[in-house]
């Protein structure tokens, strides 16, 4: 599959630098309202080299992320393709959930996506996860991913907006798609020991191998195209919202719900870690404050 892996690699680092420049848009059109009298952010872009065992190359990519924006408090945006060899914890926990008993005799892997997490400084405007990705071994490949929205002060017509955005871009590929995906990330995203989800929700799959690997891909595509539209408007809108210490008091408790998750469910954090990735992009995802009460 050597041309799907170039095409799928592609295009997420084409969907990446989309949202960079979407999002260095934003902090440079921020021009009123909290925060505006800071200087606009901008990413910093750091290449992530993966090192095998022997010391080879097993692949890398870019970790962008900018802090101390006008807009965004935090946000990051990396893009990866990493390869090599499962290691004999991950190789088990392949074949146990993916059935894959050949992963023992032959664990190669090849893995491409982006993952996005932007946390904003305007408490009314919302936090954000994306994540898009292609994994191949030689016994199966598949596709996952989706976007979810994280507001700490909700507003029913920005959820509305999200999902039906989301909705419009996976129609094309089956009205019972965008059903079928909003179930799944609202079972994905819950936090069981708070008993309650992350946020509001918003798509999600994992583990999608049909058997037609360019319908697979065309609606993982649209997965991360369907972002920009449903989130920048939900952003230009509440930049310029009043806020006071109570409403920050409010985001940073919030927070702390989405660093639990992250660090004791969130599959992709495991992966990346359990995989030697580099530790800075895959807990990029973590808020630069939280609070716990």
């Amino acid at each position: 599959m050597a041309e799907e892996k170039q095409i799928a690699s592609a295009w997420f680092r084409q969907l990446r630098g989309e949202i960079v420049a979407a999002f260095e848009g934003l902090e440079d059109s921020h021009d009123s309202g909290p925060f505006s009298d800071m200087a606009p952010g901008r990413f910093e872009v750091t290449e992530t080299r993966r090192e095998a065992p022997d010391g080879g190359d097993a692949g890398g990519g870019l970790m962008s992320v900018m802090r101390g924006g006008r807009v965004f408090e935090k946000v990051g945006v990396n893009v990866s393709t990493v390869y090599g060899e499962l290691g004999p914890e991950a190789q088990a926990a392949m074949a146990a959930r993916k059935g894959l008993p050949g992963m023992k005799d032959d664990p190669r892997f090849w893995a491409s996506g982006i993952s996005l997490v932007a946390h904003m400084q305007n408490p009314h405007c919302p936090a954000v996860h994306m994540n898009t990705r292609m994994f191949w071994t030689p016994h199966g490949w598949w596709f996952g991913g989706g976007s979810d929205l994280n507001p700490c002060i909700e507003y029913a017509e920005d959820t509305a907006h999200f999902h039906a955005t989301q909705k419009a871009h996976l129609d094309p590929h089956g009205t019972d798609q965008y059903p079928r995906l909003k179930d799944w990330a609202d079972e994905y995203f819950y936090i069981p020991h708070r008993k309650r989800a992350r946020g509001v929700g918003g798509i999600f799959m994992d583990d999608r191998c049909s058997g037609d690997w360019q319908a697979d891909f065309a609606l993982t595509r649209d997965i991360g195209r369907a972002f920009l539209p449903a989130y920048l408007p939900l952003v230009e809108k509440r930049r310029v919202q009043p806020c006071d210490a109570a409403d920050k008091d409010v985001q940073l408790i919030h927070r702390g719900l989405y660093a639990e998750y992250n660090l004791v469910y969130d599959r992709g954090t495991k992966f990346g870690l359990a995989t030697g990735h580099d530790a800075n992009a895959v807990l990029m995802s973590l808020p630069p404050m939280a609070k716990w009460v």
